[in-house]
């Protein structure tokens, strides 16, 4: 789970819990022009509106001193969404556990795979199995009372799990006979044939050995909680969930890359989306009702899976783009289910949503360039008590408490901090950090956008402040010249060579890390926490409003390495949402404008573990289980 409450919930205005008005649009029609009106002029006119529209969201969306972001006022608990989508009637094909307590001569070390990656393991079911059970599978239930819920390897917001994946194969030896689209399924851990695809169509675009994922969002799991403000947390958690499939993949020695030339509409095809009932948005008002057609999956990224070793390869994106055409005519197989009986429509949500769909890009279509695998700066293997790295995947946690005495060595400090620079540990002389190629965010095909300021508190050998990582030395000067005048800007005692790690002032940041993260004591109380700034209109302005849900990944990347990474050196970590986003840029940091916004906290030290909650094997799940 990852902590993003407390925050008070704001009451509907009783003129808003109505059901949709007559009059209703389209969510397809939003943003259209007219057939005539095709000029560059209407072009740019269209793409300055999306990025408006995103622009009032994140506004809309922020947290502050005097008042929260629109939510729910209380929780709706006989209208709590089902974590688990099914598709009804679709064949199963049930997948292998795999324990982490089995015996395992081929157990790889978590710290290696940061170095190099180990040979790739063919596709098989087995190798499936340990992939998703990795990655997106169920991690342990948990009960108290009469209370029981389950937990997942990639973390989600108030443990809600809007995130869907979807994988688009070769065959596969005992699981289809025919190239196919299948949904995962955590609970049961088990794939739904959903179609056959054409036959052709893994050997004339990828590498021998090749197979997609897509992921998607039920934006409703996040609203029915944190209304308006979940959109912002469902694409936090999709960017979990592309590091945990990047680092289970690393484990059986695959490589994992976004193709992001592809558009929203292929995507949907591409996952079988489009057999949802499209949704259509009231007018400008949170409406309350029964809508199921709101429970539909937004289709976010496909990310390509293959063997570590594959060379450059070409995929025409344009014949790509045609045969995912063709998707529409496939027989799809199974009915999703209904996750509530009843919905609240935050329709800020779906206006964004829609403004953020991305074009198809068929520019460079025929290079797929695979860049060079950088490792991540070791300072010491005994850091990480001989970490194995199925183990630190599923034994993830996120703490709810932290101890407030806790302390870490500056040495597993800087180690944590290495392995969050995305380009690798490298010399300041090789080359400059303006490219993600070290494990997991390589998956990420823009350059990095996301940078931290740090609230350091308990850290031996390294002053209590506040410190800055750089993690794309492009933004250095005009970082520099957008906070603090008075700021030092130097680096800290240790600091390994080629980290772009600043001191900017010493003292002690707990009150103030506390209260910016809507006053929740986890912020003060472990060993350091940290604000993901983000570089912000700029990037919305230069590339378009579809950048903005990935800035929001590019955190969740982040974010789960700080997980891994408080785990693997036997400490905690926990996401927060919560935090007042202005006071972050003009406080602390003396940002004006949006060229930089906070977009995601984090804190890390030792977790207080609750004895009242009990936990229990993630398979089989337990029997009285209400999902």
């Amino acid at each position: 789970m990852v902590r993003f409450s407390p925050c008070p919930f704001l009451t509907l205005n009783s003129s808003r819990s109505v059901l949709f008005p007559s009059t209703v649009t389209a969510t397809s029609s939003m943003f259209t022009t007219s057939s005539s009106s095709s000029s560059h002029q209407d072009s740019t006119d269209l793409q300055m509106d999306r990025t408006n529209q995103v622009l009032k969201y994140h506004d809309q969306t922020k947290h502050s001193l005097t008042k929260y972001s629109r939510g729910p006022h209380g929780l709706d608990w006989e209208n709590q969404p089902n974590p688990f989508r099914r598709f009804i009637s679709a064949p199963i094909v049930p997948l292998i556990h795999f324990p982490i307590d089995s015996p395992n001569p081929d157990s790889i070390s978590y710290s290696s795979v940061f170095n190099s990656l180990p040979s790739p393991k063919p596709i098989s079911i087995s190798t499936i199995s340990q992939f998703f059970y990795d990655s997106l599978a169920l991690s342990a239930w948990k009960t108290t009372g009469y209370s029981t819920w389950s937990l997942r390897v990639n973390p989600s917001s108030g443990n809600l799990h809007p995130t869907e994946a979807y994988i688009i194969s070769p065959p596969i030896e005992s699981i289809s006979n025919s190239p196919f689209v299948a949904h995962y399924a955590p609970k049961d851990h088990s794939l739904e044939i959903r179609a056959d695809i054409p036959s052709n169509f893994f050997p004339k675009f990828f590498p021998q050995g090749s197979f997609l994922i897509g992921i998607s969002s039920i934006f409703w799991r996040e609203a029915w909680k944190y209304g308006e403000r979940a959109f912002r947390y469902c694409n936090h958690d999709v960017g979990h969930a592309v590091a945990a499939l990047s680092m289970a993949a690393a484990g059986l020695g695959w490589e994992v890359k976004m193709l992001d030339e592809l558009g929203y509409d292929e995507l949907e095809k591409l996952m079988g989306l489009e057999t949802y009932p499209k949704f259509k948005i009231p007018s400008s008002r949170p409406v309350k009702g029964k809508f199921p057609d709101i429970e539909f999956e937004h289709p976010d990224c496909v990310l390509l899976v293959y063997p570590n070793g594959v060379d450059d390869f070409n995929v025409d994106y344009e014949e790509f783009n045609n045969v995912i055409m063709s998707f529409s005519k496939l027989e799809w197989k199974g009915e999703h289910n209904l996750l509530s009986k009843e919905h609240v429509c935050w329709d800020i949500i779906y206006r964004t949503a829609e403004a953020t769909k991305k074009p198809l890009e068929l520019e460079n279509r025929f290079d797929f360039t695979v860049d060079p695998f950088h490792p991540s700066g070791l300072i010491s293997e005994c850091l990480y008590k001989n970490s194995v790295l199925r183990e630190v995947i599923r034994n993830r946690r996120s703490a709810v408490d932290m101890d407030e005495h806790t302390e870490i060595s500056r040495e597993t400090f800087y180690q944590i901090i290495l392995h969050c620079v995305p380009s690798g540990h490298q010399p300041e002389e090789v080359h400059k950090k303006s490219k993600q190629l070290s494990l997991p965010f390589r998956s990420l095909p823009w350059d990095p956008q996301v940078h931290a300021v740090l609230f350091v508190h308990r850290v031996s050998g390294l002053p209590k402040g506040l410190y800055f990582l750089v993690r794309n030395d492009d933004h250095l000067e005009d970082l520099k010249r957008a906070t603090k005048s008075e700021f030092k800007w130097e680096k800290p005692e240790g600091c390994p060579d080629g980290v772009s790690l600043f001191e900017l002032a010493k003292g002690d940041f707990m009150d103030i890390s506390k209260r910016l993260s809507c006053h929740q004591e986890i912020a003060s109380d472990g060993c350091f926490s940290l604000g993901m700034v983000a570089r912000f209109e700029p990037i919305l302005r230069e590339k378009g409003a579809w950048m903005y849900p990935r800035l929001f990944w590019e955190t969740g990347v982040l974010g789960q390495v700080l997980y891994l990474e408080a785990h693997a050196v036997g400490i905690s970590a926990t996401g927060i949402g919560c935090f007042f986003d202005d006071s972050v840029h003009e406080e602390v940091l003396g940002l004006r404008g949006s060229n930089y916004q906070s977009l995601y906290h984090f804190t890390v030290g030792g977790a207080v573990n609750d004895n009242r909650i009990m936990s229990l094997p993630a398979y089989p799940g337990p029997s009285n289980s209400r999902w």
